[in-house]
């Protein structure tokens, strides 16, 4: 079966929806922008932008963005826009797809994956730039490529995602030793006679700061063999991410965390003025904000030296990253208190993004695991409309809830790579329901509204229960 067109048949469905609601609602003289401005938008309008049922890029380009319209994504206050128009993101993690790419038996799955996540309206993709000293290899050693990787690979991965219309959050280094990461780092240096202690070196030492500032300038700076755009230049890339979940244990103080994030933040925007950046953080509140460590799964969150709001009010960094991991960080077995922390754990940091740092807040990693005692499907679909129901509480009202990427999608046959949390959208269609249906809101929002927008109609009108009902 063509997973692509099965998916987008129930998908129609809610287009339909969309369109009979919208027609309903542009009869609201009340329902309006922020500034008053009367909405003028027709019914036809809407339909122009539905998608053909033949559609090979995707189900929802409600946003209508075509090849002379695929802009940088920028920040304004504390919303994501795309030529002044909002960017609220509906997307996910698939962190393996270089390595795949690398090799021509397998890179066909990065074409399924982005076309399946396109065909549920998914527009935004985070995975790794790095893969450091490991099998496949991107960087060798220090300042050493495999053009091979690079072409074959990397090169593809962004091609191919501007293909289906996904953006890509590139991420540049690991904390953890997974594709290398800080640990490979020092051991390079240790290789080369630095006298090294612990991998948290990687954040202080000079020499190691220099290697990763090298690896930032490879990428950049990196022409795209297939599309000859250079990566700081490409819109296809939403922004880039310093590491994947930093953590620096050895200091609980934060400050050797809080230095290492200064110098690249800035040290990424000289490179690339254009492109937005943002840390990769677990979302961890820190001694800075002692009154917020209430809201902290357990106690050793605050001992990971990390600091959620310290460290985003770093100059150059753009949008605030934020993890959701109740069954790791709470208890492993499956109970309603996970949904009580995801809700708490969410609204806190749209909170503090509004209150203290004036920017978006992605959740970039939210997920439960198959393997977890206690685990079925039912919970897990209930976890992600928890995640989507209280960002558009955020949306609905002009917040800083931005978007959220689910951890994480797989193609049909990759199995052998799941960690427990891949949710494989052939095999899984109440979810994929789920999705298409936050796809669908999302998009409605992004086409419909000017950057600053509340949905202010004083009836109860059919779009606002497109909005919080899940059975339509």
């Amino acid at each position: 079966m063509n997973t692509h067109k099965s998916i987008f048949g129930f998908n129609i469905i809610f287009f339909v929806s969309i369109f009979i609601l919208l027609n309903e609602c542009l009869k609201c003289s009340s329902f309006g922008v922020m500034d008053g401005d009367q909405w003028d938008t027709t019914v036809e309008e809407v339909d122009n932008h539905l998608p053909s049922s033949s559609s090979s890029q995707g189900a929802y380009e409600l946003n209508g963005v075509g090849e002379d319209e695929w802009q940088m994504v920028a920040r304004k206050g504390n919303q994501f826009v795309i030529n002044d128009q909002p960017f609220y993101v509906n997307g996910f993690n698939t962190y393996w797809l270089m390595v795949f790419a690398a090799d021509q038996s397998t890179r066909g799955k990065i074409t399924e994956v982005f076309q399946q996540a396109s065909s549920v309206g998914l527009t935004v993709c985070r995975t790794w730039a790095f893969n450091d000293g490991q099998w496949r290899a991107l960087q060798k050693s220090p300042g050493v490529y495999d053009e091979d990787v690079f072409k074959l690979a990397l090169d593809f991965v962004v091609s191919e995602a501007k293909k289906y219309k996904i953006r890509l959050i590139l991420s540049l280094t690991n904390n953890w030793d997974a594709y290398g990461g800080k640990a490979q780092y020092v051991k390079w240096g240790k290789a080369t006679g630095l006298n090294l202690t612990s991998d948290d070196d990687f954040f202080s030492h000079p020499t190691l700061r220099s290697y990763y500032k090298a690896h930032v300038k490879a990428v950049l700076n990196r022409v795209n063999t297939l599309t000859n755009i250079t990566y700081k230049d490409d819109p296809t890339i939403f922004a880039w991410e310093l590491m994947n979940e930093p953590r620096c244990t050895s200091d609980p103080s934060g400050d050797k965390l809080q230095s290492w994030i200064t110098d690249m933040a800035v040290y990424v925007k000289s490179m690339d003025a254009k492109h937005l950046v943002e840390i990769g953080l677990e979302g961890f509140y820190g001694p800075s904000a002692p009154d917020r460590a209430q809201f902290n799964p357990n106690s050793y969150a605050t001992q990971v030296g990390t600091d959620f709001i310290r460290n985003h009010q770093v100059l150059g960094v753009d949008f605030a990253s934020v993890h959701i991991y109740a069954d790791s960080w709470i208890s492993q077995t499956i109970s309603d208190s996970h949904i009580q922390f995801i809700k708490s754990w969410m609204e806190a940091h749209i909170e503090d993004a509004e209150r203290y740092l004036g920017m978006p807040v992605v959740f970039a990693e939210f997920g439960v695991s198959s393997k977890d005692p206690g685990y079925n499907s039912s919970f897990r679909d209930t976890m992600i409309n928890t995640v989507y129901k209280t960002l558009l509480n955020s949306t609905k009202r002009g917040g800083s809830g931005a978007g959220s990427l689910l951890w994480q999608i797989f193609p049909d046959g990759t199995d052998y790579m799941d960690d427990g949390y891949a949710i494989v959208l052939s095999k899984s269609p109440s979810t994929s329901n789920i999705i298409s249906l936050h796809s669908a809101r999302v998009a409605i929002f992004n086409s419909m509204c000017s950057w600053k927008c509340k949905w202010g109609c004083k009836k109860k009108n059919p779009l606002e229960a497109f909005f919080y009902h899940d059975d339509l």
